[in-house]
């Protein structure tokens, strides 16, 4: 068991010192993920986004400031569990400050696990998602990235990253019901009214005549 473990260590050091080395070698990588770090500090990234939703989707205003409660949640909990576990930054994040002309390596608190970029990045993915299909297709490779970019700059291993990723999943998963509210009745997977779905019938009254009449899909006893 201890030297699965040790394997398993191993493993999560050597797939970091890898990915760090790439960032090192090639500056615009380092510069794009120091970039998506710094924005993904305390979540503010998809804090904005959330807020941002709500402002440009008046019908759906409370449910974008639930989902961006959940990735507040997200965040704080990845933080409240890393004061617990209190596992030390890798040795790459304790490095020299950057070269001149290059941002500082951001990085907030001494412990690891598990990542909070992570954790509300991709909750705010999965939360976002879940109001508009549109936000997942863009949301999820940003947090992807985000989550990359903590291990080409050294601040966090893979398994840091990963555990904060399961959290944020599980917390907007969990929070999913809350999040949505009413909109599953006001609105269909898709994003559109259940009314625009509604097509027309014939229907011939007792004197003859034919009108339309609106019958939701399924039968008009649906």
């Amino acid at each position: 068991m201890r030297y699965a473990g040790a394997r398993w260590e191993g493993a999560d050091r050597r797939l970091l010192g890898a990915l760090h080395a790439c960032g090192h070698r090639r500056p615009v990588v380092e510069r794009t993920a120091r970039t998506l770090s710094y924005a993904g500090e305390h979540g503010a990234l998809w804090l904005a986004a959330g807020l941002l939703g709500a402002a440009a989707d008046p019908p759906r205003r409370g449910a974008w400031l639930r989902a961006a409660g959940l990735t507040a949640a997200a965040h704080l909990t990845g933080t409240a569990v890393k004061r617990l576990v209190r596992r030390p930054r890798p040795p790459s994040a304790r490095q020299a400050p950057a070269r001149a002309g290059r941002l500082p390596r951001p990085v907030l608190g001494r412990h690891s696990f598990p990542s909070s970029h992570a954790a509300s990045a991709v909750a705010a993915a999965v939360a976002f998602g879940a109001l508009r299909p549109g936000a997942l297709r863009v949301g999820a490779p940003v947090a992807a990235a985000m989550c990359l970019s903590r291990l080409v700059l050294g601040v966090h291993y893979p398994s840091d990253v990963a555990a904060g990723a399961l959290l944020g999943a599980a917390t907007a998963r969990l929070g999913r019901t809350w999040a949505l509210g009413d909109l599953a009745d006001r609105f269909c997977t898709d994003g559109t009214s259940p009314t625009s779905r509604i097509g027309p019938t014939a229907r011939t009254s007792r004197t003859g005549r034919t009108s339309l009449t609106a019958v939701r899909p399924g039968g008009p006893h649906g």
